[in-house]
């Protein structure tokens, strides 16, 4: 299959090409910069695979927990295209792709255990979006619903074994989500950011589990019910960075 996916919702952009198994991407960490690169990319990505739009069979998205701006961008422009081509739309988890953006090997794991990975990512505010994983092969299943709070309001679905973080979160208000759950963390990583590569993979996965929506119903996953910041918020969040 053949498969377009656009990664965007937080300071990092990305865009892959996934052919039949051979993933290609571009990336960057280009705050506010989305919206200037994720086309151009994915065109020459399309052009220097010597694919075209119409060879596409569905073109993925990560459909948040993000940035607003960051999350409507992917939406708008995967809505663009998959309704120019009559294609459908597979939606990611933006917290998913983080966690499986960790790169981990099995070693650190026991013999027959699978991976659990906690990924988090800054939501401001004071807040982390957050989101329980188990490896499975190559996917991905959830462990729990995803979230948005304080670092303290964050809860493992189980706080027996082993717990690996990743993503933006663990960094955010000065490492409060790493501190609380030191206990059961064999390993964090902080910077851990999702990749569009990554994103195809799963999208790949979904793709094949028949896991798509028609491009008017694609929804974005804000997790906040005030997506929409106040001036004072606004001035706030600018004032944190």
């Amino acid at each position: 299959m053949k498969l377009l996916a656009f990664e965007t919702a937080t300071e990092a952009c990305s865009v892959a090409l996934y052919l039949d198994g051979e993933v290609r991407e571009r990336f960057e960490i280009a705050p506010r910069r989305h919206a200037e690169l994720a086309l151009p990319w994915a065109e020459a990505l399309l052009a220097d695979a010597g694919v075209a739009r119409t060879d596409l069979d569905a073109i993925a998205i990560s459909r948040g927990p993000g940035a607003f701006t960051g999350v409507r961008l992917a939406i708008a422009l995967a809505q663009g295209i998959a309704m120019a081509l009559d294609r459908p739309i597979v939606p990611i988890s933006t917290l998913k792709v983080v966690a499986a953006s960790l790169v981990l090997p099995y070693a650190t794991e026991p013999a027959g255990s699978k991976q659990r990975i906690l990924a988090a990512i800054d939501a401001r505010m004071g807040e982390v979006y957050a989101g329980a994983f188990m490896r499975d092969g190559a996917d991905l299943v959830a462990l729990s619903d995803e979230t948005v709070g304080t670092p303290d309001a964050v809860i493992l679905p189980d706080e027996d074994g082993r717990w690996h973080g990743a993503g933006t979160g663990f960094a955010a208000l000065d490492g409060a989500l790493q501190a609380r759950l030191q206990p059961h963390l064999a390993s964090v990583d902080a910077q851990v950011l999702p990749h569009a590569s990554d994103l195809a993979q799963l999208a790949s996965l979904a793709y094949a589990r028949g896991e798509t929506v028609a491009p008017e119903r694609v929804e974005p996953a804000y997790l906040r019910d005030n997506v929409a910041l106040t001036l004072a918020e606004q001035e706030a969040l600018r004032a944190s960075k």
